[in-house]
């Protein structure tokens, strides 16, 4: 697969092609195996750093494909896909990853246990990526008020990022997962004896696959705009979905191997809640950056309707996650809920044509479904209002931060 990424690269920079069709064969595999192979990578770091620096470079490696698809759209000053790709990610984690997560574990447990799971439960000090999540989208009011993304967002998304990693890397370490729960690539790398040897190995693998997948990026986005006009796709629609599923495939591989072990569950919900953060407040603090430094000077991204409503039901979205979060499980109805909610507007992208419209907003589906989110929102925290542990996962988080600090002597 190594050997395949890079001689891919190469071809696709020394040999373009005028075939649509084999050029975006190439770019979309390319894609896939180069996120494997940084996720390969990103999980046998694990075992041979420190734990905190673990949490901090795993949590950035993973987003690394997604990233670089961003970064590339946003150096290209194309508005509409910068929106597009962002809000697909987002919503495609929440809407069909943390689901996929519950019903995995749900179905292994009947097959092997004989009975049915109620609920996937996180620990108390877990309420510090609910927490994250909530607080960044509160911003996201602020941005869409302004109806613009510019600079001074991105460092204050970036800004709440490094404190979120910094209160994790505080925290005590966690139960270290086991080298038989690795995936197979993952646990060859593990097994080399010879630490410099390994650590040498796995950077050759970041390396080429964070190269490959920056060599990549550009054709990449090229050929999805030619594969959805030949499908007669709306591209916005097309890169919204197309680039953050092949990006995140390899992280979703991860996680629901993991939640098929039901041991694993919470750690493979866990990796998806990590991932939203992360792409809720770093990769969207990248973006103006990006921007800026492509024009030249500092520049606004102005954000017009359709922008707005997608950042606006994204918003909405994370909210029910952190209501359904706050009580430290997510349940079988709030995994159907975010999956079916998610599938309302990945079927019906601008407007629910079944229906007749609406007083005040019409049949446009991404605000009916933003409605309906906040709708289940308020339902869910004066329903569940008593199970929500935020306090006692704050008072939890500080207890074992000031163990972990009376340990180390500090």
């Amino acid at each position: 697969m190594l050997l395949y990424s890079v001689v891919v690269s190469v071809w696709l920079h020394m040999f373009p092609s005028d075939t649509a069709g084999f050029v975006a064969f190439l770019c979309f595999s390319n894609v896939v195996v180069s996120a494997l192979i940084i996720s390969w990578a990103a999980e046998a770091a694990e075992f041979s750093i420190s734990q905190g620096l673990a949490v901090a470079l795993v949590a950035l490696l993973q987003v690394v494909p997604e990233f670089m698809v961003e970064a590339v759209i946003a150096w290209r000053k194309d508005i509409n896909l910068m929106m597009a790709n962002f809000t697909g990610s987002n919503r495609l984690l929440m809407g069909v990853g943390w689901p996929l997560i519950f019903i995995t574990a749900d179905l292994y447990s009947r097959w092997k246990n004989g009975k049915k799971i109620d609920a996937i439960r996180l620990r108390p000090e877990n309420i510090v990526e609910v927490l994250a999540l909530f607080v960044s989208s509160l911003y996201f009011i602020v941005i869409l008020l302004k109806r613009d993304l510019q600079v001074y967002d991105g460092i204050f998304l970036g800004a709440l990022f490094i404190f979120y990693m910094y209160i994790l890397r505080v925290l005590p370490e966690e139960e270290e997962e086991k080298k038989e729960d690795l995936l197979a690539m993952s646990r060859s790398l593990v097994s080399i004896r010879n630490g410099k040897k390994r650590g040498l190995v796995i950077f050759i693998l970041f390396l080429v696959g964070g190269l490959a997948m920056w060599a990549v990026a550009d054709p990449f986005l090229n050929s999805m705009k030619e594969v959805s006009v030949a499908f007669g796709i709306s591209t916005f629609v097309f890169v919204q979905w197309v680039a953050p599923f092949l990006s995140e495939f390899p992280e979703k591989v991860t996680a629901f191997y993991w939640a098929r072990t039901i041991r694993l569950a919470p750690m493979a919900l866990l990796n998806m809640i990590s991932s939203k953060v992360n792409q809720w407040t770093l990769l969207v603090s990248m973006i103006p950056i990006v921007y800026s430094v492509s024009m030249g000077r500092v520049s606004t991204i102005p954000l017009d309707v359709h922008h707005r409503e997608e950042i606006l039901l994204s918003m909405m979205m994370t909210f029910y996650g952190c209501a359904t979060l706050a009580k430290l499980k997510f349940t079988r109805a709030n995994a159907i809920v975010l999956f079916l909610l998610w599938l309302a507007q990945f079927l019906y992208p601008v407007n629910f044509t079944f229906m007749p419209p609406l007083p005040i907003v019409g049949d446009n589906s991404r605000i009916i479904v933003s409605i309906v989110f906040g709708v289940l929102t308020a339902f869910e925290i004066l329903k569940h209002r008593r199970e929500f542990r935020i306090r006692h996962g704050i008072a939890e988080t500080i207890r074992l931060a000031k163990e972990r600090r009376a340990t180390l002597g500090v």
